[in-house]
């Protein structure tokens, strides 16, 4: 009998971009939601900041940079990034995250594409947007759509920019 290896798991390191930006309602958040058919039905609690996975040796900023393009599509403007520090996720994922006015009209929305078997086990593959959606949030109705893992990103901005949760 073979003795089972105990397994580690790594977990993944993802980076990324909570885009913020002042209008009448007080400070705002850009969020995406998760394109694909695992997430056709989840709304609150399913939105993320745009973030993709990055090696170790990638540059976070400039990994962070590149998935907000991805993400978003061209039209998608982002200034000087601040360090937002690093949150984990439920499942171990770890997200570097960064902050930085931005603007971005949702309706412009170009996001990379993905593709899947779909349906399971069915033998064809299908082809998904990475975002299916995007959104300017004030920042408690941004606490009720994102990933509970990221809110804590929520907080550090509004110490870092000194506004509060609601004008």
């Amino acid at each position: 009998m073979t003795a089972l290896k105990p397994t580690t798991r790594r977990s993944t390191l993802s980076a990324g971009i909570l885009a913020y930006r002042k209008g009448a309602r007080g400070l705002e958040v850009l969020l995406v939601h998760p394109g694909g058919p695992f997430w056709r039905k989840k709304d609150d609690g399913a939105w993320s900041i745009p973030k993709g996975e990055i090696d170790a040796a990638e540059d976070p900023e400039q990994a962070a940079r590149r998935e907000f393009a991805e993400e978003l599509g061209s039209s998608a403007l982002i200034g000087r990034l601040q360090p937002l520090g690093e949150v984990r996720q439920r499942g171990g994922k770890r997200v570097i995250a960064f902050t930085g006015e931005g603007h971005f009209d949702p309706a412009a929305l170009v996001s990379n594409t993905f593709d899947i078997e779909w349906p399971p086990r069915s033998g064809r593959r299908q082809n998904f947007p990475e975002v299916d959606r995007a959104g300017w949030f004030d920042i408690e109705f941004a606490r009720t759509k994102m990933l509970p893992g990221q809110m804590e990103l929520l907080d550090r901005l509004l110490a870092m920019t000194g506004e509060s949760a609601r004008k």
